[in-house]
């Protein structure tokens, strides 16, 4: 019955009990009662109609809709009908509650909903075997007291989730986990943990061989060098005619004495911890160093301005602070003509400090920028080999940043220049005493 109708039956069942009421009110000679009359009546049938619903909607099946006419019966059949499709959003639901449950349970990675509080709301099969998450006692704990890793507490917290963070895995620290946040809803993050122990392992394996082949390989080039050098100091007119092929031995014996060098500089920073060691740095007398020896390498050829911020002092390593500053100045110098601008700053606000190299040289296109921090990645390789670059110099900048929980901005636009910033937290910094 429709809403139209309803109230149509509904209005002629009030003429009704009007009328009724006024013939009684007139037989009794009293308008009174005659109200009474039509009154009682109207008002007990709805009263037994909402008992009715009542009685319905706290018990009763969906297949037994109580029988009513006019617009109770509209209000029956509305409500069926509510109650039908909810029903049928519920099954729905449920079927995709359940096929989700039972993907994510096949997963090989652990799966981890959390609230907006940090609780564990629910996690899958495989968050026992890599978290070490129990039955469901689990449930509702804070994920913080499960996962005590501090590299993980700073991730959650920073709201930042792109990337994820690798942590040792709580229930056995020989396996590492690369954990990520995933945001949805509302504010619940779904938390994704994936064993890369044998990619760690694989990538030990390189680290080892070019540190180990990198050392090896000094000793046989020593001795070359120290033959070339015997060989340019002979005079004798037998010897004229190898000049030019020993000058370009001792050039090749160079390049590869630099990437053995740069090899062996990356596989230290890969391996070894920077707790050990960590020092106060006055990194503004680090970058008069670095001006005093990039004005000698100019030689004039450039426009050099260094805009430096005193009294910062920055907690690490100063050696491997100096290669990467170096490497992006010494960059900056290689690849800007002469007659080039090349500014480099070093300030603090309130997000931490910054060191930038600004220069109007050749620039990157947009389609080399993701790989500048490759090993070996090089954008013009003919350029790198003239210069003598080693396609390792970014990559001790992006090691040495990372071991010092900094970051590399790279800007750069083609046959107009490059921007490279690094960016220093603040809790690294200090002020230097008086």
């Amino acid at each position: 019955m429709t809403a139209d109708l309803a109230w149509q039956s509904e209005l002629r069942r009030i003429v009704l009990w009007a009328a009724l009421g006024m013939a009684v009110g007139v037989l009794l000679e009293s308008m009174a009662w005659g109200l009474v009359a039509a009154i009682a009546p109207y008002a007990f049938w709805h009263t037994v109609q909402a008992y009715r619903l009542t009685k319905w909607l706290s018990g009763g099946r969906l297949s037994e809709i109580p029988e009513a006419t006019g617009l109770w019966g509209a209000i029956f059949e509305g409500i069926y009908s509510l109650k039908r499709r909810n029903r049928k959003r519920k099954r729905r639901l449920a079927a995709i509650v359940s096929e989700f449950q039972a993907s994510t349970a096949a997963l090989p990675d652990a799966a981890v909903v959390i609230n907006r509080d940090d609780e564990i709301v629910w996690f899958n099969h495989s968050a026992g075997r890599l978290l070490g998450f129990g039955t469901q006692r689990d449930v509702g704990q804070r994920i913080g007291f499960l996962l005590r890793s501090p590299d993980f507490n700073r991730y959650i917290e920073s709201g930042e989730y792109d990337g994820g963070v690798e942590i040792a895995a709580p229930n056995n620290e020989h396996v590492t986990l690369n954990v990520r946040l995933v945001p949805y809803g509302n504010q619940q993050r779904l938390l994704i943990a994936r064993d890369v122990s044998h990619l760690h392992r694989l990538e030990q394996t390189r680290r080892d061989f070019v540190a180990n082949a990198s050392h090896e390989l000094r000793t046989p080039l020593t001795v070359l060098s120290g033959y070339i050098d015997m060989m340019e100091q002979e005079t004798g007119e037998e010897l004229a005619a190898w000049r030019m092929p020993v000058t370009e031995m001792r050039n090749q014996a160079l390049r590869m004495q630099r990437i053995i060098t740069d090899l062996l500089k990356l596989a230290r920073l890969e391996s070894a911890t920077l707790d050990v060691g960590l020092e106060p740095i006055d990194v503004a007398e680090v970058i008069r160093e670095l001006e005093d020896e990039a004005r000698e390498l100019s030689q004039g050829k450039h426009e050099l301005l260094f805009e430096i911020e005193p009294d910062i002092q920055l907690t690490g390593r100063r050696s491997e602070l100096y290669s990467c500053l170096s490497n992006l100045v010494f960059n900056a110098l290689q690849y800007t003509p002469s007659g080039g601008r090349i500014e480099v700053r070093w300030w603090r606000d309130e997000r931490g400090a910054h060191f930038s190299v600004r220069d109007t040289g050749i620039g990157v296109s947009t389609r080399d920028l993701p790989r500048l921090t490759e090993r070996f990645y090089r954008v013009d390789v003919a350029r790198s080999r003239e210069t003598g670059g080693t396609g390792l110099g970014l990559a001790i900048v992006k090691h040495a940043l990372e071991r010092h929980q900094g970051e590399l901005e790279i800007e750069s636009e083609e046959g107009k220049g490059s921007c490279f910033t690094c960016h220093f937290p603040a809790e690294r910094l200090q002020e230097q005493a008086a």
